[in-house]
């Protein structure tokens, strides 16, 4: 990646401040991300209170793996849902076709 194409920006969490090399153009995701990260935490920690560092960044983490998967399965049921409504239409078009 040469220096016209990335940047490097701060971040920080629980803390600790993060130098992380983003592409131009894409520093508004990352901030994005880190402020839902923030809020995730923030969340868990109100939740588990007792919970600190390394442990509530791993169950945080945790958590948005398990949304990740909710979507990931949801976006395959849509797309087979359209793959179905597709499919019937174009059978629907094919009947007519014969017909004509």
């Amino acid at each position: 990646m040469s220096a016209d194409s990335a940047s490097i920006q701060v971040i920080s969490v629980l803390g600790n401040d993060y130098s992380i090399k983003v592409p131009v153009g894409q520093e508004a995701d990352l901030t994005a991300s880190a402020q839902l990260l923030k809020r995730l935490l923030a969340e868990t920690k109100a939740q588990s209170t007792t919970l600190i560092g390394e442990r509530l960044l791993v169950l945080t983490a945790l958590k948005l793996c398990a949304q990740q998967i909710e979507l990931e399965q949801r976006h395959r049921q849509n797309i087979e849902h359209l793959e179905g409504a597709v499919s019937a239409r174009v059978a629907d078009i094919a009947g007519l076709i014969r017909q004509a």
